[in-house]
């Protein structure tokens, strides 16, 4: 079995084009942030992330503009714990009633 880290990774590597995209967006889609640019900035940003699960923001980042911008955005007082993690919420609600059997 591949660790979760490595799923990851390749359910949004550039490899897999759209699906790469269509992860993301599944993933997204229930996110509830206050401006429709926060959304588009944590898409990009979990993307990169994705890129090098388990990796240092400067790394998955790797250069100082986008790390900084990485830091400004989970430091927005419009950016919550809630908001990011919604989607994702949604997103498992999902999948675990599109089967019938045990969820792993």
């Amino acid at each position: 079995m591949k660790k979760p880290s490595s799923l990851l990774r390749r359910a949004v590597s550039s490899d897999h084009g759209p699906e790469a995209g269509n992860w993301v967006d599944r993933e997204l889609a229930g996110c509830k942030f206050k401006d429709a640019r926060l959304g588009e900035r944590f898409r990009k940003l979990l993307g990169q992330i994705a890129s090098a699960v388990g990796q240092t923001i400067p790394f998955v980042c790797r250069d100082w503009a986008n790390t900084k911008a990485a830091y400004r955005f989970f430091s927005n007082d419009r950016v919550s714990e809630e908001a990011i993690l919604s989607g994702h919420f949604q997103a498992t609600r999902d999948r675990t009633a599109a089967t019938d059997g045990h969820v792993s």
